[in-house]
């Protein structure tokens, strides 16, 4: 009898094996289901706001430290080739205020900023144009093809996209709150927008990706502050919206709180009563003239953030401050 027994129990040690085995792939099927009706439930969730922007056009300002993280470089390239899958016209217009101020120290030269917009003498322009319109541009253009999509590459200078004139910085004393109007060199602002060249890559089912560098009417060279250039281009193009990808969460108040949404009146004081500073002046006043001239929203989105964009778009969440 005892080989029998001994048979019995290794019997029921290799059935609660089995049990078990069975027990683990079915919760591990189940778990994988959960998680592919949670990846289902999203798209559902998505699909009413696809078919809001389905065939219309959005401008996307990329640029702030997102751009030299590896992984999120990665994911904003994955992000917009998804959005031309899905029927939406992106337009790239990028900055690169970072990596020209890396340019500049390796070079031994200074980065000098008024009013939220930098100071732009000849040599420092030099190295901005070969910055923004070489290096940067053709990164962004790589990684968007890597990505699936067919990114083009250009600046503001070709095809006369851009056309540019001289702009003053504009700075108010701390102390006495009196506005001081400074000379900053070849730093410009979008006089006129000849946007038939992106009509022609958008016919072609091609990504622009602009590099904001400009001439002027005399032929000046000019380097343009990309929020400002992403603005003008989505107002002459009439996008649907205007994305601005910062370091920061959005617009702050001055606790730092996130502010989610704003009127135009709203944006408006937060840059007169000295709540907006720096870089957010330039990107609140663009806010302010898109939608002015014609683009139905602007959002200031946390660059930070993976999948900002598709956050902002696709979802009621949201991820930064929207202007309306």
């Amino acid at each position: 009898m005892a080989p029998r027994k001994s048979t019995q129990s290794k019997t029921r040690q290799s059935q609660t094996k089995l049990n078990k085995s069975v027990q683990n792939k079915t919760a591990s099927k189940s778990g994988k289901h959960a998680d592919w009706l949670e990846k289902a439930h999203v798209l559902t969730e998505a699909l009413p706001f696809m078919q809001l922007y389905d065939k219309k056009t959005v401008v996307i300002k990329y640029g702030g430290h997102a751009m030299g993280d590896p992984e999120l470089s990665a994911a904003f390239a994955r992000d917009v080739v998804l959005l031309k899958q899905a029927g939406i016209n992106p337009v790239v217009v990028h900055g690169g205020g970072p990596q020209i101020a890396e340019m500049l120290q390796r070079l031994g030269m200074k980065s000098k900023f008024a009013g939220g917009l930098r100071v732009t003498d000849g040599k420092t322009m030099e190295v901005v144009e070969m910055v923004l319109a070489g290096s940067i541009n053709k990164q962004i253009v790589t990684a968007l093809n890597q990505a699936g999509g067919r990114a083009i590459g250009l600046s503001g200078k070709d095809g006369n996209l851009l056309v540019a004139k001289k702009t003053k910085a504009k700075t108010r004393d701390p102390d006495s709150n009196i506005e001081k109007v400074i000379d900053i060199g070849f730093t410009g602002e979008p006089e006129k927008v000849n946007p038939e060249v992106l009509y022609d890559l958008a016919r072609s089912d091609a990504i622009p990706v602009i590099a904001p560098v400009a001439t002027s009417r005399t032929g000046q060279t000019y380097n343009v502050n990309a929020d400002t250039a992403a603005g003008a281009i989505a107002a002459a193009i009439e996008a649907e919206r205007l994305l601005m990808l910062t370091d920061v969460a959005g617009v702050l108040d001055k606790n730092g709180v996130l502010i989610e949404h704003l009127t135009l009146r709203q944006a408006n004081t937060l840059i007169k009563n000295g709540t907006a500073v720096g870089g957010m002046i330039p990107k609140l006043g663009t806010a302010i003239a898109a939608r002015k001239n014609g683009v139905e929203a602007v959002a200031i989105l946390d660059g930070r953030i993976p999948h900002a964009i598709l956050l902002e778009l696709f979802t009621a969440l949201g991820a930064g401050t929207l202007i309306s």
